[in-house]
């Protein structure tokens, strides 16, 4: 009994002592807690950024390119401000920021040209953090192309034998840009042996340039040294050509020396040229394409004018020519319609697209709801339009979900065209201009003169035959020779 009671005073004194150093490590661990304090800080770590990446202003954009910053490093930013201007395939168009803080880093410069969706752009930071240390993400690594894995084990090999060419690429159509195809047929490369990189396969200008470095020289061939074989035939030498006369070849263009007589300067094309190009592509290629002309009197029409201008009302004939076109749609439904995947769509709102020719190419900005418009309305819509078209400053709401196009040459002189499509829409109205022509009159049988103004409409054979293409231009001449109608539907 005694011998268990001195153990546990024992114990409970070793526990005491055990305690009091403890606390004295404790005291004096403060300075492990400083230096992971340190370490942990923003100043050694840096401040974790908001990615700012370059978003899809379009649906059918696919780059963009950056035009003007609007924002500067150190700026604070508030959801809804906008940051920059950016270039997409169809306009201008000014980026608005979705958080708030401060625009710590930009990333990508002005003038940045073929930015794609989702690359960072720029790097923002909350409010009260410092902006200056801001921590810069390393920048995505490429993966490796076909040839640099096809030359690597090569270099390290020690046989002097040139580098194998690399694979063929069948698999499905060969897509070259003209400067590629240029080089490559200039030095009679295969352009199956190069590796795309461009938009859905395209061979460019760079990967036919890449093919030549790696690709081994072409070797000339040995001549036959057989001592019984006979002499070759005299070959007759290429006699120059005459004094101020045609070259018999055409030069051609090597890259990387001067020019010579037939070569070529290669345009950089920008993104609402190279969505142009697809689009129309995309229309002649998968849609069929048919066409119907009629000549509609215009003189009602420029009376109409006329006597509009007297009262300061200024309307153009383009002008009547939307309202006509809105209220034939309106009154023949089936013909506002779309192709889908599934198949036809009937639209249920009246949206004319008017193409505005601009620096970089054709954009179609659309009225809305044009068929419950005034002509006043309608006119000032399009003069806005236009302006705002030819400035690149459209808003993506004001150039698409058009179900109609109205492309007017007129003003150039042409008399008559054929427009294409612009999918997934089924018809285009190409107008002409109004030209005078002595015709008989079916009333009295006399020759009078008449403002004649010839329209084609474009339509989607899927969509609207030919039957119903002529009965929609029939009654849109009908509207337009005779205005009062158009008031009345």
């Amino acid at each position: 009994m005694a011998a268990s009671l001195h153990l546990g005073r024992q114990g409970i004194l070793f526990g005491l002592r055990c305690s009091n150093f403890s606390k004295c490590l404790w005291a004096t661990n403060t300075w492990q807690e400083h230096v992971r304090h340190v370490f942990r800080s923003p100043w050694f770590l840096g401040v974790t950024p908001l990615k700012v990446q370059m978003p899809a202003l379009s649906p059918t954009m696919e780059v963009g390119n950056i035009v003007k910053w609007l924002k500067k490093e150190g700026e604070a930013v508030s959801a809804g401000d906008a940051l920059c201007e950016i270039e997409t395939d169809k306009a201008v168009v000014t980026m608005e920021s979705s958080d708030d803080g401060i625009l710590a880093k930009i990333l990508m410069e002005e003038g940045s040209h073929n930015v794609r969706l989702g690359t960072p752009i720029a790097l923002m930071v909350e409010e009260g953090q410092d902006w200056k240390q801001v921590e810069i993400p390393p920048p995505d690594a490429a993966p490796p192309t076909v040839t640099q894995v096809a030359a690597a084990p090569v270099a390290h090999s020690a046989a002097p034998s040139s580098p194998p060419p690399p694979k063929p690429h069948t698999s499905g159509l060969l897509r070259l840009s003209p400067a590629a195809r240029h080089i490559l047929d200039t030095h009679g490369v295969d352009p199956k042996l190069a590796t795309p990189t461009g938009p859905r396969g395209l061979i460019t200008k760079e990967d036919a340039l890449r093919l030549l470095k790696t690709s081994p020289a072409p070797k000339a061939i040995p001549a036959m040294a057989a001592p019984a074989a006979p002499s070759p035939a005299p070959t007759l030498a290429a006699t120059p050509p005459p004094p101020g006369g045609r070259p018999n070849v055409p030069p051609l263009s090597v890259p990387g020396k001067p020019r010579v007589l037939g070569t070529f300067t290669e345009i950089p094309a920008s993104n609402v040229r190279h969505v142009i190009a697809q689009r129309l592509t995309q229309s002649k290629t998968t849609i069929p394409h048919a066409y119907a002309s009629v000549d509609c009197d215009m003189a009602a029409i420029m009376q109409l004018c006329k006597d509009l201008a007297k009262e300061q009302i200024k309307v153009s004939i383009n002008d009547f020519i939307i309202k006509a076109a809105a209220v034939t749609l309106k009154e023949m439904p089936e013909v506002n319609v779309t192709w889908a995947d599934d198949g036809p769509c009937a639209l249920h709102s009246i949206h004319i697209a008017i193409a505005v020719a601009t620096d970089k190419g054709l954009i179609t900005p659309v009225i809305k709801d044009a068929a419950n418009k005034g002509l006043k309305e309608i006119s000032a819509n399009a003069k806005a339009l236009a302006q705002k078209a030819r400035e690149g400053k459209l808003l993506p709401e004001e150039y698409q979900g058009g179900s109609f196009s109205i492309s007017n040459l007129g003003m150039f002189g042409i008399t008559g065209f054929s427009a294409v499509i612009n999918p997934p829409q089924a018809c285009i109205l190409a107008v002409g201009t109004s030209r005078a022509e002595l015709r008989l009159c079916e009333d009295d049988q006399a020759l009078r003169t008449q403002q004649l103004m010839t329209v084609t409409l474009s339509s989607d054979g899927r969509l609207v035959d030919d039957e119903l293409a002529s009965r929609f231009l029939d009654k849109f001449r009908t509207n337009l020779e005779q205005p009062h109608r158009m008031a009345l539907a």
